[in-house]
């Protein structure tokens, strides 16, 4: 038997929702497996109650992102406006719609006000339903908002569509970094540096970005803060390499590789530069380092046991467990949100492939069976997809997989190459 979801809610910007269902009501779809058979969702265009009836280039637009963000997800297919010229009175059922999502919009006091509320088309009736009233300039955060809320009621977790990637571009004829929403819209250039910028890393809270530059002519380590646009901070300059820092999840410190000493070695240092601690010392390079959610153990690479492998410290005792054996090398480990997964880029005969293994080692499960090579992966904060640079010959490109190795797809259509891709956490808007 068809399970529904049954569950109102509604919401204002800046005010707490309320909700009149029973918990155990909601639908709880795993989008990660490889067989899910997809939902089938309509998205009509939004409609201003003013003018009820009239399809407008605006409220379709609206829908068209709603319906972006939606498929970006992988567990739904939206049904084309054209198969029912956008009626909203369609036999949704003949067209095999198992939802349908019907948005309005409209300018109260200056403000804008965006509702969404969806009908399950079996049951023939509105299941769920959100209002938001915001300024006009948060219309795009607003309705990927809106998608999120539509995955949360479907999956139990809220959706990916309002966080960013920050990567590596050369489209300017210099390395530097830019942010991008999931969908590819809104690129920001964050450094102009003019010269190779490399390892963008978001802070816990997604409002600043860890970064390496080498325009002072020595791999320095900078701090910017994203709700700005002109000033960045240099936290280390120490002569060698400062580079590839790892946030803590607390916010509060940084385990980034030094070579001061001649050696490239892991050390804990605040978001201010001040070092705290070296946590390896004259034991081969030491590099990448990713935390645990936990906050109790981070993962790095090392070769200190001939070839580059994947270790695993605990910050407390200092203890290091070594977690990949098999292939010939295993780099950039990223360690997933939920816990209970490394991300990590294997050296195999077919190239760099993408593997993923649980942090007390065992048998890793290889995600890319492809030609090129697949390298520096980065989780969603759902723990669900991974983003990965994609070489291709003298293509590079940012890509998207699932956890189950399916819906491999490119992310970003720009000049140049794309290199160094980071998964923000899940932001405000």
């Amino acid at each position: 038997m068809k399970k529904h979801l049954i569950v109102i809610l509604s919401a204002i910007v800046a005010l707490n929702f309320f909700t009149t269902f029973e918990a155990s009501a909601r639908v709880y779809l795993d989008i990660t497996s490889a067989d899910m058979k997809k939902l089938s969702i309509a998205i009509p265009a939004f409609v201003d109650p003013a003018s009820p009836g009239v399809v407008t280039d605006k409220g379709q637009k609206m829908a068209d992102l709603v319906a972006k963000a939606l498929n970006f997800h992988g567990f739904v297919s939206v049904i084309p406006a054209s198969s029912y010229q956008n009626n909203r009175d369609a036999n949704w059922s003949a067209l095999g719609a198992d939802y349908v999502i019907f948005g309005s919009f409209a300018n109260e006091g200056g403000e804008m006000v965006i509702e969404g509320k969806i009908m399950d088309t079996h049951g023939n009736r509105m299941l769920a339903g959100k209002r938001y009233r915001a300024p006009w300039a948060k219309n795009h955060g607003i309705l990927l908002k809106l998608s999120d809320e539509i995955v949360f009621q479907l999956t139990g977790e809220q959706g990916v569509s309002n966080t960013k990637i920050a990567f590596v571009s050369d489209q300017t004829g210099k390395k530097e970094i830019y942010l991008a929403d999931v969908l590819g819209e809104s690129m920001r250039q964050v450094t102009r540096h003019r010269s190779l910028t490399i390892s963008p890393r978001f802070s816990p809270d997604g409002g600043r970005l860890a970064y390496t530059s080498y325009h002072r002519g020595n791999p320095n380590l900078y701090i910017t803060d994203l709700s700005q646009d002109k000033t960045t901070k240099a936290i280390s300059w120490q002569q060698g390499l400062n580079m590839a820092p790892g946030w803590s999840p607390d916010g509060q410190t940084l385990v980034t590789t030094m070579s001061k000493n001649g050696d490239s070695d892991l050390y804990l240092m605040t978001t201010s530069g001040r070092i705290l601690n070296r946590l390896t010392s004259k034991q081969g390079i030491n590099v990448s380092a990713s935390w645990a959610p936990d906050g109790r153990r981070f993962a790095f690479v090392s070769d200190r046991g001939g070839s580059p492998q994947v270790y695993i410290m605990d910050i407390g005792s200092r203890q290091v467990q070594r977690v990949t054996y098999s292939g010939k090398e295993n780099t950039t480990p990223s360690w997933s949100p939920k816990g209970d997964l490394i991300a990590y880029t294997g050296l195999t005969d077919n190239g760099y492939q993408l593997f993923v293994i649980n942090p007390e080692g065992g048998e890793p499960t290889q995600l890319t069976q492809y030609w090129g090579n697949y390298e520096s992966p980065s989780w969603s904060p759902d723990g669900r997809q991974i983003v990965l640079a994609r070489s291709k010959g003298n293509q590079k490109e940012l890509c998207r997989i699932f956890l189950k190795g399916q819906g491999l797809m490119p992310l970003f259509s720009m000049k140049g190459s794309q290199t160094y891709p980071q998964w923000s956490p899940r932001l405000g808007y």
